[in-house]
């Protein structure tokens, strides 16, 4: 089977790296930024990282940006092991599984209300700054849905702690901002107050799912709120845009691919229905807009390139965990072959963007990498 064969050539690339690697963001991490007084300028910040990520080819060993762990990467690691465990239950999948929950557990951010964690390099976006291992409500949402399916494997204590205590940091240290209904949105980081609709809808989804474990109701309560900003703000065709910034407004593929997942797991969760029609309307956006009849995912709603190899990842989890995936099979699979026919590597790795007439290259881990792991392991689960 191509699916399986593929697979393999990248299981096997990931564990020979030993999950470490380099990420398109992590251009700050060179020894220019680090030990010279340019690294201060933010508007020269901004440009190194661009000229990092957009290069096609690597430049990270000549400024010497080395291969490293990247805890949210872990975490999808982590998820994508547990999913093999549940189709094959092999002591070496166990043995990764508790090795990687250790690892991102000793990578957590210390001085906050509750776990959390950041990434590996510091990284200057437009809406603002963060130091490395600053702590997001992203990276803290894989991670803990990672450390609550580890739980339920290994039924090891400590992983359940230690998500259950991630509600904290995301109701006590990260901003919020209120709509005149008393809504609200949850910041990206405790550093910014910028209203990214994925980042407070992941926020959500973590809560829900916390909430199974404690039934506590103010976090299904929180979550609700944050379900209900965003959706008031679906646009009429059932589209979102990234945020409310004004350089937010586009419309991409993975990121409406978050939302649709959040909101589920939040509606299955609660079993409120108040939300049935966002979300109906948003899968068909959804659905009839990002991906080609030949299985391309496009990026934009309005435009296909660059091809971004976490769109194909994100088609296939949001149908498992939406439960349409035996729906849109068809789909799933026509999108996940061209994807493994046109960006996999003879190596085994998947390339990060596909442009008309270049192709990004760089084996990055937790971009590329550890999002098709991911998502192989979703795609496994439904064709058992």
């Amino acid at each position: 089977m191509k699916e399986q064969e593929s697979f393999n050539r990248l299981k096997s690339y990931c564990e020979n790296e030993e999950f470490k690697g380099w990420d398109p963001y992590d251009g700050l991490n060179s020894w220019v930024i680090q030990k010279t007084p340019i690294g201060r300028s933010r508007f020269f910040r901004l440009a190194w990282i661009q000229a990092f990520k957009l290069n096609p080819f690597n430049l990270r060993p000549l400024f010497g940006i080395k291969k490293d762990y990247n805890p949210k990467g872990l975490g999808l690691f982590l998820i994508g092991y547990c999913n093999l465990y549940k189709n094959e239950k092999l002591e070496c999948h166990l043995e990764v599984i508790n090795k990687l929950a250790q690892q991102i557990i000793d990578l957590q951010t210390a001085g906050y209300s509750g776990a959390c964690w950041g990434y590996n390099f510091d990284w200057q976006a437009r809406a603002f700054f963060q130091p490395k291992y600053t702590p997001t409500v992203v990276a803290t949402t894989f991670i803990g849905e990672a450390l609550l399916e580890a739980y339920k494997i290994t039924e090891n204590k400590l992983y359940l702690e230690t998500a259950i205590s991630t509600a904290r940091f995301i109701l006590k240290d990260l901003n919020k901002s209120y709509d005149e209904d008393g809504d609200f949105t949850f910041s990206y980081s405790p550093l910014d107050e910028t209203q990214v609709y994925n980042a407070g809808l992941l926020g959500a989804k973590l809560l829900s799912l916390i909430y199974k474990h404690t039934q506590k109701k103010e976090l299904l309560e929180a979550a609700n709120k944050v379900v209900s900003y965003v959706c008031k703000r679906q646009n009429i065709d059932g589209s979102w845009s990234y945020g409310t910034l004004p350089f937010h407004q586009w419309i991409d593929n993975f990121h409406t691919g978050y939302n649709l997942e959040c909101i589920h797991i939040y509606r299955e969760v609660s079993g409120d229905k108040t939300f049935d029609s966002h979300f109906d309307k948003g899968m068909n956006y959804y659905l009839n807009t990002f991906f080609t009849k030949e299985g391309i995912s496009k990026y934009y709603n309005n435009s296909t390139y660059p091809i971004d190899i976490h769109a194909p990842a994100q088609l296939i989890v949001t149908l498992v965990k939406c439960g349409n995936f035996h729906k849109e099979k068809a789909l799933a699979h026509k999108v996940l072959n061209w994807t493994i026919s046109n960006m996999q590597s003879k190596e085994g790795y998947f390339y990060y963007q596909k442009k008309p007439y270049l192709t990004s290259k760089t084996p990055y881990i937790r971009w590329a990498q550890s999002w098709m792991f991911y998502a192989f392991s979703y795609y496994f689960l439904q064709e058992k």
